[in-house]
């Protein structure tokens, strides 16, 4: 029997399965580098609706309307083409609860952001989730029936 590395008896998470190993951390810092891209394009596209609204005098600023929906769009083209940017750095990889081979279709990943973005405006406390299962699932991954993993 091969006991446990000292790092893992003080973490508490000895005996996790290799695909949820470090899947917090690096989802935490996924997601810091997806909010980070998020605002680059969104600041990006607000001069350009800004520089458009001008030219157009004041028509064009209807289009700061689209800024809030930026992130639905994000997580809904990216996560069923293998995830973001920050979690294709991180080598992580949203996929279904049963079916660990089968990535999200496009309307699961809409419900997966509408269900993120409830949890942000539910004070995050969903959040918690993560520290009740052994997989490190969200309360927005068990309803949309997801799960993320880590591919290497």
């Amino acid at each position: 029997m091969k006991l446990p590395r000292m790092g893992q008896l003080l973490s508490g998470f000895a005996y996790e399965p290799l695909p949820f190993r470090g899947v917090l951390a690096r989802r935490l810092l996924a997601f810091a580098v997806d909010a980070a891209v998020m605002l680059l394009v969104g600041w990006s596209l607000a001069i350009g609706i800004f520089i458009f609204g001008i030219l157009t005098l004041g028509t064009g600023f209807l289009l700061f309307h689209i800024i809030p929906v930026l992130p639905f769009i994000y997580y809904t083209l990216a996560l069923p083409r293998g995830g973001t940017l920050g979690q294709k750095l991180l080598s992580l990889e949203l996929r279904h609860e049963f079916e660990p081979a089968r990535r999200p279709s496009h309307a699961e990943a809409l419900v997966w952001s509408l269900l993120l973005a409830l949890t942000f405006t539910l004070a995050c406390i969903p959040f918690l989730a993560v520290f009740t299962n052994q997989k490190h699932r969200a309360a927005h991954d068990i309803l949309a029936g997801l799960t993320m993993i880590r591919l290497s």
